[in-house]
Parts: C-alpha cells; sequence; structure tokens
C-alpha cells in the first residue's frame, strides 16, 4: 500500500490527476456554490436582479473571457507554472469577497477570482492530456467530470449549509484550505510542460478584441431589459461587440502565435465538441441560478433545503461521468454526446411546464434527467476536443474548449435573465395596468430576487 502512494515514474500520472481533480474541484465549486447564497447577499446588500446577476456573471464572463489566454499562457510559459498564480489569484479573491462591505467590492472580487480560475482551468485539462496516452484519457478525463460533478453536488449543499448556520461569507473562505492542498499536491507531483513550437509571444491585440466582444455582448444582455433594447447604448454595445469580433478574426488570421488556433476550429470534431459545450452549459447554469431562486423565493424552501434538492442532478453526474468516460475509450464520444443532448432537451422542456404552485415531485424527475444529459455529454465532449488536436496545442485547445463552455453559463444566466424580465412586464402590464410604468419596472426588478415595492 505503501509503495501505491509513494511517487514513482508508474503512478505520477495518477498523482497528477488527483492534483488536477483538487484544483478543479474548487473551480467547478464556485459555479454552483453562490446560487443558493443569492437571496442572502440580495438581503444584506439590498441588490436588484442586474446586481445578483453580476454576482454570477463577473465570475463567469472574466473566467470565459480569458479561459483561452489561460491556456495559451501555459503553453508558453508552463503550464504548471500558470496553473499555480491562477490558484494563487483565486484564494487571495475569495479572501477578499468574504470580506466584502459593498456590492461593488463583491461583484469586483468574483471577477478577479474569475481571472483566477481562467489561469487555472485550462490546465486542469491540458496537464492531464499530456500525462496520459490517448487510450487512457477517456477513463482520466472521466475521473476529471466526475469530480467537477462532485463539486457541483457539494456546492449548493456546503453553500445552503453555510449560508444558514454561518453566513454566505464562510462558503468563500471554503476556498482557501482547498487551494493549499491543490498548490501542495501540484508542486509534489505534476510535472512542467509547455509548447515547444511556438516563442514567447503573447498576442495581447487578439486577447483586447476577444476581451471586448464577449464584454460587451454579456453586458448588453444583462443591461438590455434595464436600459431598453432599442436604446443607445445597448444598440452601440451590440455593435461594439460584432465589430470587435471582426476585428478579433481579422487579427488572429495575421498573428504570428495567435491566441486562439483558428485552423482547429475547421475541424468537424473540435468545433462540434465545442458547440456542444456552449449549449450544455447554456441549460446547466441558467437552470441552476433561476431554480435556486425559484425554490427559495416561490417555493419557500430554506437555502439548505434548496441545495439538498439539486442532488438528483449532480449526483447523477457523479456516476455517470467515469462511466461515460470509459465508453467513449471503447465506442468513441459522438453517440454519447447524441444521447446526452437529448435527454438535456427532455429536462428542459420538462422544466418549461413549472407553474407558481409546482411541487418539488413534479422538479425530480427534470433534475435526474438533467444530471443524466450532463454526465453523458461532459466526458466525450472533453475527450472529442483533446483528441482532435496536437497534444502541443493542449492548453489553446483545453481553454478554447473551457471558454466556450463559461460563456454559454454566463449567456444562459443573462439571456433567461431578459426573457423572465421580458415576460414579466408585459404580464404585469396587463394585469396591473392601474400601476405606474415606474412601479411595474420595480416589480419586474425584483422578480428574480424575491425582493418587493417599497
Amino acid at each position: 500500500m505503501t509503495d501505491r502512494l509513494r511517487l514513482s515514474d508508474s503512478n505520477r500520472r495518477w498523482w497528477t490527476l488527483g492534483a488536477m481533480c483538487f484544483a478543479l474541484f474548487m473551480v467547478m465549486l464556485d459555479n454552483t456554490v453562490t446560487n443558493v447564497a443569492l437571496p442572502s447577499i440580495q438581503r444584506d446588500f439590498d441588490a436588484s436582479l442586474s446586481a445578483l446577476e453580476w454576482t454570477i456573471n463577473a465570475y463567469t464572463l472574466t473566467f470565459a473571457v480569458l479561459l483561452v489566454t489561460g491556456g495559451r499562457l501555459g503553453d508558453i510559459f508552463g503550464r504548471r507554472l500558470v496553473f499555480l498564480i491562477g490558484v494563487v489569484i483565486f484564494a487571495l479573491a475569495s479572501a477578499t469577497i468574504g470580506f466584502a462591505p459593498t456590492e461593488g467590492w463583491l461583484v469586483a472580487s468574483r471577477a478577479l477570482q474569475g481571472i483566477g480560475a481562467a489561469l487555472m482551468m485550462p490546465g486542469t485539462l491540458s496537464i492531464i492530456s499530456n500525462a496520459f496516452p490517448p487510450e487512457e484519457r477517456g477513463k482520466a478525463i472521466g475521473t476529471w467530470a466526475g469530480v467537477s460533478a462532485i463539486a457541483l453536488a457539494a456546492g449548493p449543499l456546503l453553500g445552503g449549509w453555510l449560508t444558514e448556520e454561518v453566513s454566505w461569507r464562510a462558503i468563500f473562505f471554503l476556498n482557501l484550505p482547498v487551494a493549499v492542498g491543490a498548490v501542495a499536491v501540484t508542486l509534489f507531483a505534476a510535472e512542467e510542460s509547455r509548447d515547444e513550437t511556438v516563442g514567447r509571444t503573447v498576442d495581447i491585440p487578439g486577447i483586447a478584441a476577444l476581451t471586448v466582444a464577449l464584454t460587451a455582448l454579456v453586458f448588453a444582455l444583462v443591461e438590455g431589459n434595464a436600459w431598453g433594447w432599442g436604446s443607445a447604448e445597448i444598440l452601440a454595445l451590440l455593435a461594439l461587440s460584432v465589430a470587435a469580433a471582426v476585428a478579433f478574426v481579422v487579427i488572429e488570421r495575421r498573428a504570428a502565435a495567435p491566441v486562439v488556433d483558428l485552423d482547429a476550429l475547421r475541424s468537424k470534431q473540435f468545433l462540434g465538441a465545442n458547440v456542444v459545450a456552449f449549449m450544455v452549459s447554456f441549460g446547466m447554469l441558467a437552470m441552476f441560478f433561476f431554480l435556486a431562486l425559484y425554490m427559495q423565493n416561490i417555493l419557500g424552501y430554506s437555502a439548505l433545503e434548496a441545495g439538498v434538492r439539486f442532488l438528483p442532478s449532480t449526483v447523477v453526474i457523479i456516476f455517470a461521468g467515469p462511466i461515460a468516460g470509459r465508453l467513449a475509450d471503447r465506442i468513441g464520444p459522438r453517440p454519447l454526446m447524441v444521447a446526452g443532448m437529448l435527454i438535456v432537451s427532455a429536462s428542459l422542456f420538462w422544466q418549461s411546464r413549472i407553474e407558481v404552485d409546482t411541487s418539488y415531485s413534479f422538479l425530480l424527475p427534470a433534475f435526474v434527467l438533467m444530471g443524466l444529459g450532463i454526465g453523458l455529454v461532459m466526458s466525450p465532449m472533453s475527450m472529442a476536443a483533446m483528441n482532435a488536436v496536437d497534444r502541443s496545442k493542449a492548453g489553446v485547445a483545453s481553454g478554447t474548449l473551457s471558454m466556450f463552455r463559461m460563456v454559454g453559463g454566463t449567456f444562459g444566466v443573462a439571456a433567461l435573465g431578459a426573457l423572465v424580465a421580458a415576460i414579466g412586464r408585459h404580464d404585469l402590464e396587463q394585469s396591473l395596468p392601474q400601476f405606474s410604468s415606474g412601479a411595474r419596472d420595480a416589480l419586474v426588478d425584483g422578480l428574480g430576487s424575491g425582493a418587493g415595492v417599497q
């Protein structure tokens, strides 16, 4: 038993997998741990629906925008080095969130936390891909996906318990000991790697153009209802996003060391995996965000009770992810991805039937279906993307895949928030014509947060 635990050339890749899973747990935990604390944060800071969305989107947006950059920096300067820098930034930001005195401080710290996560996340998958041969990657990535699901399961549960028994701030202090463990195991086990085919040139213009394009688009989605979709501000943001996206493509085609390998996107396998990543994350994170609010503000559950009720989704992912990874080694990723997407679609259709007086027993089958679908998709999707590129490009490939996942999640929260506000405004205009437009707007602003009109 002692020999198995001792680091050696034969088991180093498994220790490396453990180190990456340790860090992944922390990153993924913060994707869901905050959701069940949103009502408490809203009460502490008297936050609007838009502010609550930015509590989530400040993290997911910076995370999404800089993921490709993080992967590219790892390829250039060393994946382990960039990964460890990300862990430190993430931990420091978690501490500042825990001490946040104002809503603005909270959102800014969440953005910094996203930067740390963007440096960490590509490293977890690219380091694993370099440590394992292609015939074992499905098993390794399946384990990676299973740990991700455990973090997703633990997030609502830990978030709910800490919010009720301690404070919502405690959920961020929890990251500090996890970060220490991630650093220790990474230094102990993971070997340094980089892309030896490229120089140490950072594509600053490409990074800037991509950042502007994504930031302007998501900001327009989040603020569209507050400012008006036909307002000059929103139209300017959308125009800026399109212009920056076009500039990004032009820059990347001329850059000596582009931040995104556009040629890789010509691969049907790589492009398909990224599109699937976008769609699955769109549905999953939007579901977590609004159902957390729905179960607490409409069904009357406490934060802990809401967290427990997310378990059917996340527990199923824990088991389905590793199984799907092993199956992908045998039958390929495509059949599993197709089946998973169909099941996710069925779950979302089921949830579309939710009413004000819907019981949890109605939601339960939809939660189980969502977990099964995501579990079948995640490992094969990651395997398909990483096998479609050369191992030397693992960092930028991992960053691109993770970017599509996080952009999908950000769009899901923002787009569904816009839909909720638009439907709410229309229904209130029909039901409460005697109210002034200002009073109706205040009610709409409180739809997602449970706020009322004073």
